[in-house]
């Protein structure tokens, strides 16, 4: 996985088995399609944050993840539902600062509603 663009800081506070949900705003970077999905889950793999190697000479941050196979959801019919949005107008504006903590409440309903299944996740891949 990467953050924030690639900082290291951010996947540095995140500890080997914590689950991670992706959430994507849109289609194409900075394009406003309106897509609101959630779009992968899985928990962090052992090891520290490492750097990758991409074109121009980018090397962000990433930390390896057990992925989880899932379907994309859309975030809006667990806007009330969620410890994260209820209640919330702004909701999407957290999201913005990248890395942000779930309940496990919201982890488990999201992981639901993705058709993600927790529990054939195996000790022995992460």
């Amino acid at each position: 996985m990467q953050v924030n663009h690639g900082k290291r800081g951010p996947l540095a506070r995140i500890k080997p088995g914590d689950g991670v949900v992706y959430y994507s705003p849109s289609t194409v970077y900075r394009q406003k399609d309106g897509l609101s999905a959630l779009t992968a889950i899985g928990y962090v793999r052992p090891g520290e944050p490492y750097q990758g190697v991409m074109a121009s000479g980018f090397t962000p941050f990433r930390r390896d993840v057990a992925w989880i196979e899932a379907e994309e959801a859309s975030i809006r019919p667990l806007l009330d539902r969620l410890d994260l949005t209820a209640g919330n107008p702004n909701w999407g504006y957290q999201l913005r600062f990248g890395l942000i903590p779930l309940s496990d409440h919201d982890f488990t309903l999201i992981a639901e509603a993705m058709g993600a299944k927790l529990q054939e996740v195996a000790a022995s891949t992460l």
